[in-house]
């Protein structure tokens, strides 16, 4: 984009986009965080393992092993599932499908009781496999809103007001669960309801007034052979091929603190769920504050060294959150993660969508999230299998992670992000 079409244009949006449009696109990460938040991060995760489990050796195996599963199978069908979305101009219909997908299992979860085990992990699979699916399809949408050299203000934008949105949900179940007076045990099913219903009327907004932009690509209609092709001639595009693969191993750290902050919380820290959910809020707003501040300083200072110093940050909660035994030192790991969460997720989805190829977004951010989706398959397995190993040792397993951080780190050199638009351009 030329210096004179910016200065016309300090607004950052695509010519026919107003900020309305990027309100509603940032209300579908406002909606869907409240699932991550609520049934993933801070209440389901430790219901699950506490009182549907029975705190069982196995429980935090098995959490993350039924993460790994959904996972696996959006890492299957995302390419293909943007690869469809390119060539019938369907991100939109096919967002809406899996926002129903997830609201309703989301919803069912609210019949988990002590000892469905089979149950919660059939519906944690359903419920986050659609999940995902939406997050790679709304994704999708953001190179046809925001000018190329401002993807990471307005990809910031979208996670910090997603973050709003997980605190939002959580401060509603809170309430729920302090009005109720009963033990949290009995009240979690509860907040499940309320989550599906957050989730389906914060993402209304999204579906009247964000418009699909993209054109049918007839002569792309056969999702394995366009898949094929794109994985065939990736030789093109390295930078983007070589930060992919550096998103497979930092995502792998940042999915495992997700799914596991507040299992961590109440098992090695004694947290109480009360206490684990005022911290999950309080770090809700670290991270979007991280998200949106974090986007304008990626334009400023670049991309990659945006990135680099987001993981710097990551090593450094890892070694507070593992070593430190008071409450105060854990509150400061987790804020630094919350800081770095929001910062390091608005930045990598903002790389992807500036080294996509323009006619293939849908695609290549289908494979953004077969990258992210991989990496939550070993990142979280990771730390359950050495729980399971190590006799419950969640501070070992929070060191494992901390190793994805530093792959990540060392992977970020030799990428050129100019280098990588130009190839996409070309």
């Amino acid at each position: 984009m030329s210096n004179a079409r910016s200065a016309v244009r300090p607004s950052a949006l695509s010519p026919d986009v107003s900020f309305r449009e990027v309100w509603a696109w940032s209300m579908y990460d406002f909606a869907n965080s409240g699932y991550t938040t609520v049934v993933i991060t801070a209440v389901f995760s430790a219901y699950f393992v506490g009182v549907v489990a029975g705190n069982q050796p196995w429980a935090t195996f098995a959490w993350t092993a039924a993460l790994s599963i959904s996972y696996a199978l959006i890492l299957v069908t995302g390419p293909l599932v943007g690869a469809w979305a390119d060539a019938h101009a369907a991100k939109k219909r096919l967002l809406l499908f899996s926002t129903v997908g997830c609201v309703a299992f989301t919803a069912l979860l609210s019949l988990v009781q002590p000892g469905n085990v089979a149950l919660a992990l059939a519906l944690i699979v359903l419920s986050n496999y659609f999940f995902g699916a939406g997050e790679n399809l709304i994704a999708a949408f953001l190179p046809e809103l925001a000018d190329s050299r401002a993807m990471g203000r307005v990809s910031g934008w979208g996670w910090s007001f997603g973050y709003v949105g997980g605190l939002t949900a959580l401060a509603i179940c809170l309430a729920y669960l302090l009005a109720t007076g009963r033990p949290s045990a009995e009240t979690v099913p509860g907040t499940m309801l309320i989550t599906a219903l957050f989730f389906a009327l914060a993402a209304t907004p999204t579906f009247f007034l964000l418009r699909e932009r993209a054109v049918p690509q007839p002569t792309l209609d056969k999702p394995w052979a366009r898949v094929l092709q794109t994985l065939k001639a990736s030789e093109r595009y390295r930078d983007l091929r070589r930060f992919l693969v550096c998103i497979l191993f930092y995502q792998a750290g940042i999915t495992a603190v997700i799914a596991l902050a507040a299992i961590y919380a109440e098992q090695a820290m004694k947290f109480t769920m009360r206490e684990t959910i005022v911290l999950i809020l309080v770090v809700n707003v670290t991270a979007a504050i991280g998200a949106f501040g974090f986007g304008y300083l990626q334009d400023a200072i670049g991309h990659v060294r945006a990135v680099a110093l987001t993981l710097v940050g990551w090593i450094a909660m890892v070694l507070i959150a593992g070593t430190t035994q008071s409450s105060a030192g854990f509150w400061l790991a987790a804020n630094l993660a919350g800081l770095c969460m929001g910062s390091s997720q608005a930045a990598g989805r903002a790389i992807v969508g500036y080294l996509a190829p323009p006619a293939r977004v849908a695609e290549f951010f289908g494979l953004w999230g077969l990258a992210v989706k991989a990496a939550s398959i070993f990142g979280p397995l990771t730390y359950g299998a050495l729980t399971l190993i190590f006799a419950g040792n969640h501070r070992l397993a929070i060191f494992a992670t901390g190793i994805y951080f530093v792959i990540g780190l060392a992977l970020l050199k030799g990428i050129d992000v100019e280098r990588g638009r130009r190839q996409a351009l070309g």
